[in-house]
């Protein structure tokens, strides 16, 4: 009785660390004039990113004053492509030493840039219709700061499911979304999306002061903290979404290999305690049912686990029934992939992305 006591109280971490999760607001209010916007998309080789993302921004009910595509060295027909949406092409300027790729791009992008805020959107990301008009929404309902939204993930095939746990983890890392609201301030930014005042970004130091960072997001979230700059984030749940890893499960395992470790060093010490906790608690019930005392009370309690997951789960990303009612296995997938993570950040190894070597922070 005690463990079973235990494993509840454990699973109520899940709620404090991530029993908020608050969409854009869906106004069919007035939005405030989106011609001050200014949307900088850094692109290496996504011609088949690209499309989708800027036709769903031609098509939406509001118009940016200009949508920027900072071409990255790429290879492929990405500045071509951009052009026939009539997006203003930047061709970034060669790499200088000790920066990153993506912090380089979103840079120039912004330097180039002529509205007062400014919008930082991943090229392989996408609005759902009216879905900028409910960012923009957001934006504007807040006092001050800088918005971020976490892309709500659009699963497509089966092995895309195995995803669901690092969508999670990745949301509770940013405290936006604890049971307590806004009363715990937010500690991160999601790099999908960013929208920001210029004056804050300048205050900052904007992507320069973290120039050689693969968390770029991350670190310019301290940044702005350190001046100041409150930090404000929400689901993209029927606003903006996101096709991750799209090329079969070794896409999948390579993508959040990458510097998955490092993201979670980087997330608050009391934050990471809880959701290891509550991971914990989610595994104890086969422990349970292992040791064959009271597999009622122990089948109930997995029910317990499975329906909190079957609530957080949609609000993250188009994830199965079928992939809570099941989660140990996804949840087994995660502690794998976190310590292959986690054994190549020790090791400082190098990994490919879009062409180039990148080591982890």
């Amino acid at each position: 009785m005690i463990l079973a006591a235990v494993t509840v109280l454990l699973w109520a971490c899940g709620w404090i660390v991530i029993g908020r999760l608050r969409p854009c607001r869906n106004s069919t209010g007035p939005v405030a004039d989106a011609s001050r916007l200014s949307i900088i998309i850094p692109a290496r080789n996504e011609e088949h990113n690209l499309p989708v993302l800027l036709n769903s921004l031609v098509t939406q009910s509001v118009k940016p004053a200009e949508i920027i595509v900072v071409d990255d060295s790429s290879t492929d027909r990405t500045a071509e492509i951009a052009r026939e949406f009539k997006a203003r092409v930047l061709t970034a300027q060669p790499l200088p030493e000790g920066w990153r790729g993506k912090a380089w791009a979103c840079h120039q992008g912004a330097q180039a840039a002529n509205g007062e805020v400014l919008l930082f959107l991943d090229a392989d990301t996408f609005f759902q219709p009216d879905g900028l008009r409910r960012v923009l929404a957001e934006f504007e309902a807040l006092p001050a700061g800088v918005l971020s939204v976490a892309p709500h993930h659009a699963v497509r095939d089966f092995y895309e499911q195995f995803s669901a746990f690092f969508n999670l983890v990745m949301h509770s890392a940013s405290t936006a979304f604890t049971l307590f609201g806004d009363k715990v301030a937010t500690r991160g930014l999601f790099g999908p999306l960013v929208m920001i005042r210029r004056a804050d970004y300048a205050k900052a130091g904007g992507f320069e002061a973290v120039k050689g960072r693969i968390l770029e997001t991350y670190y310019f979230a301290v940044q702005l903290q350190r001046v100041g700059v409150p930090l404000h984030c929400r689901t993209g749940r029927g606003a903006f979404s996101i096709r991750m890893y799209p090329h079969g499960l070794r896409d999948l395992i390579e993508g959040w290999t990458r510097g998955f470790a490092s993201g979670a060093g980087a997330t608050p010490p009391l934050v990471l305690a809880l959701v290891i906790a509550w991971m914990t608690g989610l595994m104890l019930p086969l422990v349970g049912f292992a040791v064959g005392d009271a597999p009622l009370l122990w089948l109930g309690i997995y029910a317990l686990c499975a329906a909190q997951l079957a609530w957080m789960m949609p609000r993250v990303g188009k994830f199965w029934l079928a992939t809570a009612l099941a989660y140990p296995i996804p949840l087994m997938f995660y502690f794998t992939i976190f310590a292959r993570s986690m054994q190549r950040s020790r090791n400082r190894e190098h990994v490919e992305w879009k062409g180039r070597q990148i080591r982890a922070d």
